[in-house]
């Protein structure tokens, strides 16, 4: 059994299984966020649902990690070289996704109390993203 191949799956749940913890975190503080506008008669600002969604594209890097290592499997790439291609790598641009919806969800709260700031809450995001885009992008060199 080559146990490089769990490194295919591994890059595309580690990446969905921290969107999913970002995603969801910044949503709840988003729905909290919305409560209180509602409870004050302030307008619930609808640009929250991009602090949501942020942590969602490392679901997509995952998946860009996991044909790549598909295809070096094909290429008989060493099966270690595979395996922690994807799980290290699934690990890091899940953590990212995670800790951009920590970050989304204080963005959340701030946004719908002060009305601004949301330039500035999705740089903070896109730098956080950084991190996933960076281990993508090295390890594609990497299986090259």
């Amino acid at each position: 059994m080559n146990f490089g191949l769990i490194g295919i799956g591994a890059a595309l749940a580690f990446g969905a299984i921290g969107s999913a913890i970002g995603a969801g975190s910044a949503g709840m503080a988003a729905i909290g966020a919305w409560k209180k506008c509602f409870v004050q008669n302030k307008k619930a600002p609808f640009m929250l649902i991009a602090f949501v969604g942020a942590p969602l594209t490392q679901t997509i890097y995952g998946f860009i990690l996991m044909n790549a290592i598909a295809t070096a499997a094909e290429a008989g790439a060493d099966a270690m070289l595979l395996l922690s291609a994807g799980v290290l790598g699934g690990a890091a641009m899940g953590f990212s996704a995670m800790f951009q919806g920590k970050a989304g969800a204080v963005a959340s709260d701030a946004l719908a109390e002060t009305g601004k700031g949301f330039a500035n809450f999705i740089l903070v995001l896109g730098l956080v993203e950084t991190v996933a885009l960076f281990v993508m992008v090295f390890l594609l060199i990497v299986l090259g």
